[in-house]
């Protein structure tokens, strides 16, 4: 009896790698050598947490100096068959910022193109639903932390810590 064999278990991490110019916020996507618009991403090395090799992968394959990490997104799984074999990945995400607008797609790891867009034509390029989502979570986080540090939340928040108890 064929018993169907278990999938390979495979650990990557990767980033939605943001700048602001003024009160525009732009996303880097990168083209894979399917031409399918996602994000940097790959394979943890040996001792490297998920926090490093997202930062590492994502200088790696778009040459973007500057690079802070600003919070996790999300933990994303998936199962695909490579060379015959099953895969089961599992992708760590972050939220990371740069200054740095000019980047280089590492061809060698069959980037064929790096671009910055803005929220809604980034959501509309992206091939993957599972990195849309991603994305979509990473804009509520900017939103968030957008309105957070309003003068307005920051004065009623103030307001509401003077208020008796």
């Amino acid at each position: 009896m064929n018993r169907p064999r278990r999938a390979r278990e495979e650990v990557s991490a990767g980033g939605v790698v943001f700048r602001r110019e003024g009160s525009e916020t732009y996303f880097l996507l990168i083209r894979d050598s399917y031409r399918n618009w996602g994000f940097p991403k790959g394979h943890l090395e040996q001792g490297e947490g998920p926090e490093q090799a997202a930062l590492r992968e994502v200088g790696e394959e778009t040459g973007l100096e500057g690079l802070e990490l600003r919070a996790p997104i999300e933990v994303i799984d998936w199962e695909f068959r490579f060379r015959g074999r099953r895969i089961h990945k599992t992708c760590h995400f972050f939220l990371i910022e740069t200054p740095d607008q000019s980047c280089q797609p590492l061809r060698a790891e069959g980037i064929t193109a790096c671009r910055w867009a803005p929220f809604t034509e980034a959501v509309r390029l992206i091939a993957y639903d599972n990195a849309r989502q991603v994305l979509r979570q990473a804009q509520a986080i900017l939103v968030d932390d957008r309105a957070a540090t309003t003068p307005q939340a920051s004065t009623s928040a103030s307001t509401s810590t003077e208020l008796p108890h």
